[in-house]
């Protein structure tokens, strides 16, 4: 079972989370979620337990715990549904020419052939 551990003291080690988990059963994995640029926590992660029995204790038995003063949030993750995935629009609703161009015309800033 995919469990996810959210409210996460930012200090908190992968091998600190696991830990806490083998106390139940088996742990086939654990990742705290990281920010790619700075390498900080982002304060969830996720704990992979293939003993779904030992994974729902683990939740009953964690879900509001204080972890170094933080309560924790611990359940069973589920997976997003494909379509409530968000896309990110960079073009934030402009057009294919950064914005300048309008359908009405006369708004063009475009390059005009050397001008």
């Amino acid at each position: 079972m995919n469990i996810f551990v959210g409210s996460l003291p930012f200090s908190i080690e992968e091998a600190d989370l696991r830990e806490s988990f083998e106390a139940y059963g088996t742990v086939d994995s654990v990742k705290v979620i990281t920010d790619k640029f700075t390498g900080r926590s982002k304060g969830f992660g996720f704990v992979e337990m293939p003993n779904d029995s030992e994974a729902q204790k683990a939740i009953d038995e964690l879900n509001g715990a204080v972890v170094s003063g933080r309560t924790i949030v611990v359940n069973k993750s589920e997976p997003k549904p494909e379509g409530e995935r968000r896309s990110f629009n960079n073009n934030r609703g402009g057009d294919s020419r950064g914005g300048y161009g309008n359908s009405r015309g006369g708004n063009d800033r475009g390059n005009r052939g050397g001008y």
